[in-house]
């Protein structure tokens, strides 16, 4: 496995990884049509923010992006295809983000998890510090919020 960065070529590639993953998870097609702008990738987010994929065997298997914010940095996005999970991609993907965020001097990685990876995050020492509400056609749903100081 290998850590690149990611190029405004791969948008439909990392978009389709991030569609494969979130399906995964069992989620009603509903919702996924409704998370289609979350899910996608661009273009212009790619150049414009830290963003790295992992190619295993000529194929992206994961990726993240990251948007700095002064000495903070967000995790938008950490996706690994279903197909690799299990497998370490996530751990290599966290650590590499971890290394990216404290090399542009931030001092803090927080990300907004969906809520069947809470506890992947938690296991890789991340923290719960809160919780936004996420209902989905009126059922409720929460997303925890989790950081870690770098």
């Amino acid at each position: 496995m290998q850590i690149v960065p990611a190029s405004s070529s791969d948008a439909p590639t990392l978009t389709a990884l991030a569609f494969a993953a979130k399906r995964h998870w069992g989620y009603p097609e509903a919702w996924i049509e409704q998370w289609r702008d979350e899910l996608t990738f661009t273009a212009e987010n790619i150049v414009g923010h830290p963003t790295f994929k992992v190619i295993a065997d000529h194929a992206t298997i994961g990726v993240y992006q990251l948007k700095i914010e002064e000495v903070a940095a967000e995790l938008t996005d950490l996706w690994v295809h279903p197909s690799a999970m299990g497998r370490g991609v996530g751990r290599l993907l966290v650590e590499h983000a971890e290394s990216t965020a404290r090399g542009l001097g931030c001092t803090r990685l927080h990300l907004a998890s969906d809520p069947h990876a809470e506890a992947f995050y938690l296991r890789l020492g991340l923290r719960r510090y809160g919780a936004q509400d996420a209902s989905m056609d009126h059922r409720p749903r929460v997303l925890p919020l989790l950081e870690k100081r770098l």
